[in-house]
């Protein structure tokens, strides 16, 4: 059933298929509060906001509304490793219990860097029975990883590290500076270059915080995917996507905002996301700072695996922290083209041959684990507008 929507922000007329998608996805797709932005060429070119930041729809989404985007988060934290890459401090080749000593146990003392940022380390899930509040305590989490075996040899395949990651790319980054990645971020990124992307909030931030929403639920006799994926409760796949199990109703919380869960609680907006990829689709540049070299990046996003993820059961393709678009075409035409998807819808990408960022916020969480309708219309809308 369509409605009329009040959308916000400012779109180039050559971009109007985005606004276009935009109005869309509330008219036709459910959306209930939501951002789009789009950089070209190193200029935003699209910064679009509309909706509702609460489910009971009283609370306008505004220009800076901030949002957990789950994954999402990954690709910001990959780019903070990057930096450190960048600057000689960091090495992709060497193993990570160079920077980490106590990693090394269980016959984890060879796994290189690489592995960690392209999912192929085996330390997808822990093994160790976690709870939500052993998420707020980096220690227990990262104690835990640093003690464990890998759940198959590492470099033999890949498969999702859906919480894990952070902890595990977040311990080499504390290691290496000293600092949390969240306090990296906001040394390098947030505060620097206002970039409105935060791990780990304070209660000050509550006011620009959406609510979000979770999926209706479903007809009697379906299962939700991810549910399904997580069945067997000693398994792999439930370590990975269910110890624990994650949910709007825990990112609501204040324990979770304030925490840092480098692989999941980034709060941000899309027009923040968008900075951040139109940045690196163009000379990776933001503000006259120089995020890191064309060298860098170009390994960054180099195939390091492709296939059967054993953990998601999908076809993915991965580059170091990054998703690549892949034979399946998610962040557009380029095969190439790159970026991080959350659980919910949310996302940002770049394709460095047309010179494209875009960053996508949502609060209305979809269960589609294989790409949201709404993202596609998006990301088709701003190609198109080329």
């Amino acid at each position: 059933m369509s409605t009329t929507i009040d959308i916000q922000g400012t779109c180039d007329p050559r971009f109007e298929q985005v606004r276009h998608a935009f109005a869309e996805n509330f008219a036709e797709r459910g959306e209930v509060g939501a951002a789009v932005s789009v950089a070209h060429e190193g200029q935003l070119v699209v910064d679009l906001w509309a909706g509702y930041a609460d489910a009971a729809r009283i609370r306008a989404w505004q220009p800076d509304t901030l949002v957990n985007v789950f994954s999402t988060t990954k690709g910001i934290i990959a780019l903070c490793a990057h930096m450190l890459v960048d600057r000689g401090q960091l090495d992709l080749d060497a193993p990570v219990a160079r920077y980490w000593p106590e990693f090394a146990q269980a016959g984890k003392d060879t796994i290189p860097v690489r592995y960690l940022l392209s999912h192929q380390a085996g330390m997808a899930g822990a093994r160790q029975k976690l709870t939500a509040q052993d998420l707020y305590n980096w220690q227990t989490v990262t104690a835990a990883l640093a003690s464990q075996e890998p759940w198959w040899e590492p470099g033999t395949q890949h498969g999702y590290h859906a919480i894990t990651y952070g902890y595990l790319v977040g311990e080499l980054i504390t290691r290496i500076t000293g600092l949390t990645p969240g306090a990296f971020l906001r040394q390098e990124l947030t505060e620097p270059l206002g970039l409105d992307f935060h791990i780990g909030v304070s209660e000050e931030f509550d006011p620009r915080i959406a609510e979000l929403i979770p999926p209706p639920p479903l007809p009697a006799g379906t299962q939700d995917p991810l549910a399904a994926l997580a069945g067997k409760p000693k398994s792999m796949a439930a370590s990975a996507l269910a110890n624990p199990a994650v949910s709007a109703q825990l990112a609501n919380t204040a324990d979770w905002r304030a925490a840092e869960i480098p692989a999941a609680n980034g709060h941000g907006t899309a027009r923040g996301l968008a900075r951040v990829y139109g940045a690196l689709a163009h000379d990776c540049v933001l503000d006259g700072k120089q995020l890191l070299s064309q060298k860098t990046l170009a390994q960054a996003i180099e195939q390091q695996c492709v296939g059967k993820d054993a953990v998601l059961k999908l076809d993915m393709s991965w580059a170091l922290g990054f998703i690549l678009s892949g034979s399946g075409r998610i962040y557009g035409p380029n095969p190439n083209a790159f970026g991080h998807s959350g659980y919910g819808g949310s996302f940002g990408c770049a394709d460095t041959q047309t010179r494209l960022g875009i960053g996508y916020t949502m609060n209305f969480m979809s269960r589609d684990v294989a790409g949201d309708k709404r993202g596609i219309a998006l990301i088709k809308a701003a190609h198109a507008s080329l």
